[in-house]
């Protein structure tokens, strides 16, 4: 945000008020300008979303469908349709009232409270009383309360990564020599960043939704959420089943007038058989194998907060990741060290011993004097602090396999993260931060400065000697130095050793590093001039450090790329950085495009979506750019997925098709505006999600086949029964029964299903494809003529044989059931027929088969249940009329059922 507009209480020199505002005019802004808050879409009330769960066109059929059926008398019928509405509408509510939280997120970034000077005194004050023109002071360890120019600071840095992405913390400076109307961004700090060291004090220049944050805040407001390809599709379906029931209403009404029925008796008919073609239970069962999708995710440190976001992971065809702490551990770790002319690998091993090698041969580094005098000074000259578990927040678990040494086998630090960094690989070495502070006892430290560019520390060891240890960039520190170690000797720093060195350095900064270099010196004595301490020095080496890969996270994007799912890396970082770590990840190969922020800032939406689609790689990219990168993306059709931790991913997280947050380390803001939630903040846990995302709209598509069949069959039985002038074949009742309850249990157990062996090496499904692609409705329309003629088929036998309509209804009723059971296990492949598939390997299945058939023989032998549903007993003579042609359906099947190849 341009500070051209800053309020200025008073000129001076630096454009400010040196004392502070008074109260009085504070109270004053306040009123003018408002509380320093994050302003939130207007609210929708409760009663508007429970309204919005009744404007889907499966629910307004069912609704239709309750009148009727009340309108005919069929009460019971009526009253178990208004239950299936009712409890799908509060699993909608329930969902969708959780979902926009977003903005509260926000305000809960705010610091709760910031010093400020008021009528010339420092006092405290909620955050949200902060006004423009205010002077706040800033201390190591505070959250910025609004977006301020600095007017006086020390050594002031801030870690900006919610804003920027960018992992290490920014160097600060106040305006020297010119107005707060020209401070530049290195002048400026903002709202919900935090001080990581120095102190300061700073020129409020905006607060609340005119801040940076508030300009994200703005930016998520304005994203609308679109239908995922789910929701789309069964509206689709709706559509196509509400015109389905005003045709068979319209032809089957037309046909009875047509042959002198009485119309007003035809049309109810036709009205109940288009009451009968409606799959009451659909939309519950969709709510419902989504719900399972989210326990199993659950399971796998995926937490879906957004039903839909389950199917819509199954055709995720891009993946874009923040990289700091997403794909990479968030900490600095020191990868190669040079020291006494050698270049030295540092590897992610257990031990020591294993930890430092060079050409393939491991170092000792406790025994090499010249390595081991790096890792010294390193750990000395240094302020990190070793964090203690309780501190930490580990668990139990994280604490034991701490101290068991997996992992790194060294301590979490905390401070500044080149120091934490230098920390840990001394631990690693074994040169613990104990063993240290007892070899080396401080007397004296220079902090760092931004024009010296460097930290000494003076120190006496137990012989009482005393020594300069300094750390500091390479190329500040070298003029510094006279000398360099070398295996306990100390020979003249020529120009070709000079050279060298530096050679060094740029081949660590080639390769992405962050180079710091270490020298020291000893004193004659311990009185010494301050001034003198960093001349003279002897160069020990160089440490090049990098925020590494996870280790898992290589793993998870070649199994993207076996899925044919593109990762995209998109990242604050320099582009250096970037493109090392994507190599290294295998997200970046040659020939892909590698963008920077400066060239987004050239192009448009359109010109961006020309080559987004071999761009791998996004570098020193603002909120805005991930906007537009998402959008481009989008635009080429993909489904997109967007994972974040930082307040600068939120907007582009809540723009892409499936959003992702991480659990730990991620923002309260991200996570509400996600879709999906990571636990362990693991990137391959995107994967995971993927596969079950996959396995869960296939299972879909085998419930909605099944129910559908099914329904066919209902309708067909009662259709050709009506057109050929026969008795009605099943009540209304029966009907409803059988789709609800014989129905209902089997299709919820197919969600169930274990995943085919190849789902996560097929590409990802065409976002445009429909939900009966690849022949699926040839498939519901065979077997539903299927079912249909088997229950017409038993109907008419048993008419002609016993001439008891009761009878014959009772054996169509059974004979629907029956031939459904054994359908839906036909419905677990598209390409296998029954006596391929494995039928048991979904016990959920098959424990809803069995219910199922006890809860139909009740019907029919429970006398309670017989008033109801208007059933009579089978006898033996009826069961192997039923139980025959019930057992051909599958064999025909078998035989000339459309496959899908």
């Amino acid at each position: 945000m341009s500070v051209q507009n800053a309020f200025v209480t008073k000129k001076n020199t630096n454009d400010y008020e040196v004392g502070g505002l008074s109260r009085r005019e504070a109270e004053k802004r306040l009123l003018e300008h408002g509380p320093n808050l994050l302003a939130g879409k207007k609210k929708i009330s409760p009663f508007k979303i429970l309204l919005s769960q009744f404007t889907d066109i499966m629910v307004i059929i069912l609704l239709i469908s309750t009148v009727i059926s009340a309108f005919m008398g069929e009460m019971t019928e009526a009253a178990t349709i208004i239950a299936i509405v009712i409890l799908n509408s509060v699993l909608g509510f329930i969902q969708e009232y959780r979902t926009e939280k977003t903005m509260e997120a926000l305000k809960s970034l705010a610091a709760p409270a910031a010093k400020v000077l008021r009528d010339g005194s420092l006092v405290s004050i909620p955050a949200e009383q902060i006004v423009p023109g205010d002077l706040i002071v800033l201390e190591s360890g505070d959250r910025i309360p609004a977006d301020a120019v600095l007017t006086e600071s020390a050594n002031l840095q801030v870690d900006e990564s919610l804003l920027t992405g960018e992992s290490l913390p920014v160097e600060k400076y106040a305006v020297t020599g010119r107005g707060i109307d020209r401070a530049r961004k290195e002048n400026m700090v903002y709202m919900g960043t935090n001080v990581t060291a120095g102190r300061a004090k700073a020129h409020v220049t905006a607060t609340g939704m005119n801040t940076e944050m508030g300009g994200i805040a703005n930016m998520i407001q304005n994203i609308e959420e679109e239908q995922t390809p789910l929701q789309k599709r069964m509206e689709k379906l709706g559509k196509i089943i509400a015109v389905g029931c005003l045709i068979i209403c319209a032809v089957v009404s037309a046909a009875g007038i047509l042959r002198g029925e009485d119309p007003f008796n035809m049309l109810l008919s036709g009205i109940s058989l288009a009451v009968a073609a409606v799959p009451e239970g659909l939309p519950a069962i969709v709510t419902i194998s989504l719900a399972l999708g989210v326990q199993r995710m659950l399971r796998r440190n995926a937490l879906i907060r957004k039903l839909p976001a389950v199917e819509t992971l199954g055709c995720a065809g891009v993946v874009c990741s923040d990289k700091t702490g997403t794909l990479t551990q968030n900490k600095m770790t020191i990868r190669s060290i040079y020291a006494d002319g050698r270049l030295i690998d540092v590897r992610d091993e257990k031990g020591s011993a294993r930890s430092f090698c060079m050409n393939g041969k491991y170092i000792d580094p406790i025994n090499d004097m010249s390595l081991r005098m790096v890792l010294e000074i390193g750990a000395v000259c240094n302020n990190a602090q070793a964090v203690s578990d309780k501190a930490a927040g580990q668990s139990v678990l994280k604490s034991i396999k701490s101290r068991l040494g997996s992992g790194t086998g060294t301590r979490e630090f905390t401070g500044d993260p080149t120091e934490t960094a230098l920390m840990a690989v001394a631990e690693k070495a074994g040169l613990t931060a104990e063993m240290l502070d007892e070899a080396y006892r401080r007397i004296d430290e220079i902090p760092f400065d931004s024009d010296r560019k460097c930290m000494s520390v003076v120190c006496v060891n137990r012989k009482g000697e005393t020594y300069v240890f300094t750390k500091g960039a390479p190329d500040m520190l070298l003029k510094k130095c006279t000398r360099m170690y070398s295996s306990g000797d100390t020979p003249m720093l020529d120009s070709a050793k000079r050279a060298k060195i530096l050679r060094a350095n740029d081949s660590m900064a080639g390769n992405a590093l962050r180079v710091i270099a270490v020298a020291y010196k000893k004193l004659g004595t311990d009185r010494y001039r301050r001034d003198d301490l960093e001349k003279d020095l002897i160069f020990a080496g160089l440490a090049g450090m990098i925020d590494p890969p996870r280790p898992e996270a290589a793993d998870a994007v070649h199994k993207c790329r076996m899925a044919g799912i593109k990762p995209v890396m998109i990242t604050g970082d320099h582009k250096l950085t970037a493109v090392s770590i994507a190599k290294e990840l295998d997200i970046y190969r040659e020939g892909e495009l590698v963008l920077t922020g400066e060239e987004l800032d050239n192009m448009d939406e359109k010109s961006l979506a020309k080559v987004a689609g071999n761009v791998s790689v996004y570098a020193r990219v603002s909120p805005k750019h991930k906007l537009m990168i998402v959008r481009a993306l989008k635009k080429l059709g993909n489904i997109v997925a967007m994972t974040g931790d930082g307040v600068n991913d939120a907007p582009a997280v809540k723009e892409a098709d499936i959003g992702v947050a991480m659990g730990q380390n991620g923002t309260d803001v991200t996570k509400e505006a996600s879709s999906m939630v990571l636990l362990d903040d693991n990137f391959a846990t995107i994967v995971a999600a993927i596969e079950e995302g996959r396995v869960i709209y296939n299972n879909i598509r085998k419930f909605i086949r099944y129910l559908l069949s099914c329904n066919i069959g209902e309708v067909l039985t009662m259709f050709l029964a009506m057109l050929a002038g026969l008795p009605v074949p099943l009540f209304p009742i029966q009907i409803l029964w059988v789709n609800l309850v014989t129905d209902g249990l089997p299709a919820a157990a197919l969600g169930f299903d274990p995943p085919e062996k190849d789902v996560m090496k097929r590409s990802p499904r065409d976002p445009e494809e429909g939900i009966f692609s690849h022949g699926l409705a040839k498939l519901i329309i065979f077997r539903g003529i299927m079912i249909g003629l088997t229950t017409l088929a038993v109907f008419l036998t048993l008419i002609y044989y016993t001439a008891d309509i009761g009878l014959a209804r009772t054996g169509a009723f059974v004979t629907l059931v029956l031939t459904q059971l054994i359908h839906v296990f036909e419905c677990k492949s598209e390409t296998k027929n029954i006596f391929q598939i494995p039928v048991f390997n979904n016990k959920y299945l098959v424990m809803a088969v069995m219910c199922s058939l006890t809860m139909i023989l009740s019907v029919v032998y429970v006398p309670a249940l017989q008033n109801i549903f208007k059933t009579v007993p089978l006898g033996l003579n009826e069961w192997l009329v039923v139980g025959g042609l019930t057992c051909l359906t599958p064999v025909l099947s078998s035989l000339f059922a459309p496959r899908r190849r």
